[in-house]
């Protein structure tokens, strides 16, 4: 039977997820953000999921959840502490069908769940459009240097709603 609308599903990260992620990362970076970082700027950027060992271990310290699409990882999402958001990377084939915005929902409930009173993330200049239609505020801009690249993101910030006292 045919599925008109696929069904998106969110899981949480396993350590066999590294070399999906780290594709998805790369393809994401590569297809995604060219009109924003010269070519020398996405390599940098992308080289970060180089270490995949490393890259696993990143992703298997923070709250990581897995986005799929008819059983095929298209996408990912980390929440650090303090309720910063580290990495929301979605498969350039998957870029807007929800991916993003079903992974930054969940990682929104989790985090106020968790008594966290605002998100926070670094968004390069391609995904702060993204955060802002969510909620998000422009708190600083910032030049971070990866490798021998300079590379600008903005600080953007989300208050959550205050949990309610039980009765």
């Amino acid at each position: 039977m045919a599925v008109a609308h696929p069904k998106l599903s969110l899981r949480p990260f396993l350590p066999d997820d590294a070399p999906v992620l780290a594709e998805i990362f790369r393809a994401s970076i590569t297809d995604l953000t060219a009109e924003d970082y010269t070519e020398a700027q996405q390599q940098a950027w992308a080289s970060a999921a180089d270490d995949e060992e490393g890259f696993a271990r990143r992703l298997g310290h923070q709250l990581t959840l897995v986005a799929s699409l008819e059983g095929s990882v298209v996408g990912f999402a980390s929440l650090g502490p303090g309720g910063k958001i580290d990495m929301l990377y979605v498969h350039p084939a998957a870029a807007g069908q929800g991916v993003a915005a079903l992974l930054i929902d969940a990682l929104e409930k989790l985090a106020n769940a968790r008594g966290a009173d605002k998100l926070v993330v670094d968004a390069s200049d391609t995904a702060r459009g993204f955060f802002e239609k969510r909620g998000f505020v422009a708190q600083q801009r910032n030049s971070v240097t990866v490798g021998d690249e300079w590379l600008a993101n903005t600080t953007l910030h989300k208050a959550l709603a205050a949990k309610r006292e039980a009765s």
